[in-house]
Protein backbone atom coordinates (compact mmCIF):
# COMPACT_ATOMS: atom_id res chain seq x y z
CA UNK A 1 0.00 0.00 0.00
CA UNK A 2 2.78 2.88 0.43
CA UNK A 3 2.01 5.48 -1.50
CA UNK A 4 5.21 8.25 -2.72
CA UNK A 5 4.14 11.99 -3.78
CA UNK A 6 6.66 13.79 -4.92
CA UNK A 7 5.82 17.89 -4.73
CA UNK A 8 8.30 20.28 -6.18
CA UNK A 9 8.63 23.77 -6.90
CA UNK A 10 7.94 25.57 -10.38
CA UNK A 11 11.40 26.77 -10.81
CA UNK A 12 12.40 22.99 -11.30
CA UNK A 13 12.33 22.16 -14.95
CA UNK A 14 12.18 18.66 -16.22
CA UNK A 15 15.60 19.44 -17.23
CA UNK A 16 16.46 19.08 -13.74
CA UNK A 17 13.55 17.21 -12.13
CA UNK A 18 14.03 14.27 -14.47
CA UNK A 19 10.52 12.87 -12.76
CA UNK A 20 10.78 9.95 -14.96
CA UNK A 21 13.98 8.77 -12.95
CA UNK A 22 13.31 9.70 -9.81
CA UNK A 23 10.26 7.67 -9.57
CA UNK A 24 11.82 4.90 -11.01
CA UNK A 25 14.45 5.74 -8.60
CA UNK A 26 12.17 5.79 -5.87
CA UNK A 27 10.28 2.73 -6.51
CA UNK A 28 13.42 0.55 -6.89
CA UNK A 29 14.79 2.17 -3.89
CA UNK A 30 11.59 1.29 -2.06
CA UNK A 31 11.50 -2.30 -3.03
CA UNK A 32 15.05 -2.63 -1.90
CA UNK A 33 14.60 -1.95 1.83
CA UNK A 34 12.84 -5.62 1.65
CA UNK A 35 9.48 -3.75 4.02
CA UNK A 36 7.17 -2.55 1.16
CA UNK A 37 5.13 -4.82 -1.90
CA UNK A 38 5.54 -3.92 -5.50
CA UNK A 39 2.32 -4.97 -5.79
CA UNK A 40 0.93 -2.29 -3.86
CA UNK A 41 3.32 0.63 -4.76
CA UNK A 42 1.71 3.80 -6.36
CA UNK A 43 4.13 6.83 -6.85
CA UNK A 44 3.19 10.33 -8.05
CA UNK A 45 4.15 13.78 -8.67
CA UNK A 46 3.02 17.18 -8.71
CA UNK A 47 4.81 20.33 -9.61
CA UNK A 48 3.66 23.48 -7.23
CA UNK A 49 1.59 26.31 -8.99
CA UNK A 50 2.85 28.55 -6.09
CA UNK A 51 5.15 28.56 -3.32
CA UNK A 52 7.40 30.54 -1.24
CA UNK A 53 11.18 29.17 -0.17
CA UNK A 54 12.77 30.70 2.94
CA UNK A 55 13.13 33.83 2.57
CA UNK A 56 11.30 34.34 -0.67
CA UNK A 57 13.92 34.06 -3.43
CA UNK A 58 12.61 33.17 -6.08
CA UNK A 59 15.34 31.03 -7.18
CA UNK A 60 14.94 28.62 -4.40
CA UNK A 61 13.22 25.66 -5.05
CA UNK A 62 11.88 22.40 -3.19
CA UNK A 63 10.90 18.75 -3.54
CA UNK A 64 9.58 17.00 -0.56
CA UNK A 65 8.48 13.21 -0.48
CA UNK A 66 5.48 12.21 1.55
CA UNK A 67 5.59 8.43 2.08
CA UNK A 68 2.16 6.75 2.77
CA UNK A 69 2.33 3.38 5.15
CA UNK A 70 0.52 0.87 6.63
CA UNK A 71 0.81 -0.37 9.80
CA UNK A 72 2.77 -3.27 10.74
CA UNK A 73 6.96 -1.57 10.40
CA UNK A 74 8.74 -1.02 13.61
CA UNK A 75 9.84 2.30 14.00
CA UNK A 76 13.50 1.46 13.63
CA UNK A 77 12.77 0.19 10.54
CA UNK A 78 10.77 2.97 8.91
CA UNK A 79 13.40 5.16 10.20
CA UNK A 80 15.97 3.05 8.27
CA UNK A 81 14.51 2.87 4.81
CA UNK A 82 13.21 6.36 5.26
CA UNK A 83 17.04 7.38 5.09
CA UNK A 84 17.53 4.93 2.42
CA UNK A 85 15.19 6.48 0.36
CA UNK A 86 16.04 10.39 1.53
CA UNK A 87 19.38 9.22 0.67
CA UNK A 88 18.28 7.96 -2.92
CA UNK A 89 16.65 11.55 -3.32
CA UNK A 90 19.46 13.23 -2.38
CA UNK A 91 21.72 11.11 -4.80
CA UNK A 92 19.11 11.93 -7.63
CA UNK A 93 19.12 15.94 -6.97
CA UNK A 94 22.75 16.26 -6.31
CA UNK A 95 23.70 17.91 -9.95
CA UNK A 96 20.80 20.20 -9.72
CA UNK A 97 21.79 21.06 -6.21
CA UNK A 98 25.34 22.12 -7.18
CA UNK A 99 24.41 25.12 -9.04
CA UNK A 100 20.51 26.04 -7.09
CA UNK A 101 19.56 26.09 -3.62
CA UNK A 102 16.93 23.05 -3.42
CA UNK A 103 15.59 21.99 -0.04
CA UNK A 104 14.73 18.62 -0.17
CA UNK A 105 12.48 17.03 2.54
CA UNK A 106 10.87 13.28 3.10
CA UNK A 107 8.05 12.52 5.40
CA UNK A 108 6.72 9.24 6.17
CA UNK A 109 3.28 8.44 7.38
CA UNK A 110 1.93 5.71 9.29
CA UNK A 111 -2.15 5.38 8.35
CA UNK A 112 -4.09 3.67 10.93
CA UNK A 113 -6.17 0.81 8.69
CA UNK A 114 -9.89 2.33 10.13
CA UNK A 115 -9.38 5.30 8.57
CA UNK A 116 -7.80 3.55 5.26
CA UNK A 117 -10.06 1.92 2.52
CA UNK A 118 -8.43 0.03 -0.80
CA UNK A 119 -10.16 -2.18 -3.41
CA UNK A 120 -7.92 -4.97 -5.18
CA UNK A 121 -8.91 -5.51 -9.00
Amino acid sequence: MPHLIVEYSNNLPETVMKVDTLLQSLAETVVATGLFPEKGLRLRAYRADYQRVAEGNPGHGFVHVGMNVGKGRSEEDRQSAGQVIFDALKIHMAEAMASQKILLSFEMREIDPVKFNHRNF
